[in-house]
């Protein structure tokens, strides 16, 4: 009997799935910043979606664009997020990319989106200010080195507002204080939507949310967004604005198996996590469309399955 028992526990050992305890590292952003908690909470959804069978190890970064360039040295167990441009840009050899191509880069293959970078443009109550044409004459806080400060920069330029704006020497996180004291009229951010500090601005001294129209979002070359009125206190309609999307990738090397787990369990357990950070109920199968170029094999079979959109570019 003793002999039996041993042979069949040897049968579910071998039987077992190829992706059991699989260790996985995922490299994001700074610690500290909301990308680094969503791979925090990512790893963590994980290892409770797969009852412990997938690790995840959360690596800092200092950007996408050294993220993208580790694929050169990375394995199979490498996953990063990064912005689709850049991955289109090293495959290319182009940009910062430029004299840096290798042949890994074409082997880098997407997993799943996650939240966008999502622009911010935010005026103090007070200040009167619901469009761009109001800001002339403002004191504005950009911030400092991030892309919301050179996105914002940009757009000031683009709407008209060059020059008739003043720009405030203040750092980005003491913007809400800044507003609530007078010391700026507004102050523009970007991040995953509901953003932490629009939230307390909002709560704290009434905010409003420039919303753009379709022609200025065309006139900035990005990617249109919507954030749902009543995600911030105040906000009784829906606010049009733009968005750079950040998709969570790996390359060929990863087994299809793996893949396939990652992806599954991510939209399986994404509702459980936007229980804890509304920064995931702004991901649905809509962000599929910012996926640029392929999805992993593995990570197909699932989109398949769930009946997910996908396009010809992507397969």
């Amino acid at each position: 009997m003793k002999l039996v028992s041993a042979a069949f526990a040897a049968l579910v050992i071998a039987a077992a799935p190829a992706w059991a305890e699989t260790r996985v590292t995922y490299k994001s952003a700074k610690s500290g910043s909301s990308y680094y908690q969503m791979g925090v909470q990512v790893a963590e959804a994980m290892k409770a979606g797969t009852d412990g069978q997938i690790i995840v190890t959360v690596e800092e970064s200092q950007g996408s664009v050294q993220n993208v360039m580790e694929v050169r040295a990375r394995g199979a167990d490498y996953v990063f997020t990064t912005p689709p441009a850049l991955v289109g840009l090293a495959q290319a050899g182009k940009a910062m990319f430029e004299g840096k191509g290798d042949p890994k880069f074409d082997e880098i293959r997407a997993l799943f989106p996650i939240p966008s970078l999502t622009m911010h443009f935010v005026m103090s109550d007070a200040s009167g200010v619901t469009d761009f044409a109001g800001m002339e004459g403002k004191t504005i806080l950009l911030g400092k080195g991030s892309f919301g400060a050179s996105e914002g920069e940009k757009y000031l330029g683009l709407f008209g507002l060059e020059g008739k704006v003043t720009i405030a020497d203040v750092e980005l996180s003491n913007a809400v204080a800044a507003l609530k004291n007078g010391q700026i009229d507004g102050f523009v951010t970007a991040g995953s939507w509901p953003a932490p500090n629009v939230i307390e601005a909002a709560a704290s001294t009434g905010v409003h949310v420039i919303s753009m129209s379709d022609e200025q979002v065309a006139e900035t070359g990005r990617t249109r967004l919507v954030i749902p009125a009543g995600t911030y206190a105040g906000q009784d309609t829906d606010i049009v604005t733009t968005s750079l999307p950040v998709v969570a990738y790996t390359t060929t090397a990863m087994e299809d198996e793996t893949a396939y787990q990652l992806t599954k369990t991510y939209w399986e357990e994404k509702a459980r996590m936007a229980d804890s950070a509304p920064w995931w109920k702004g991901v649905d199968q809509g962000l599929m469309a910012n996926i640029a170029g392929k999805i992993h094999p593995g990570a197909l079979r699932y989109y398949r399955e769930a009946g997910f959109p996908l396009t010809d570019a992507q397969m």
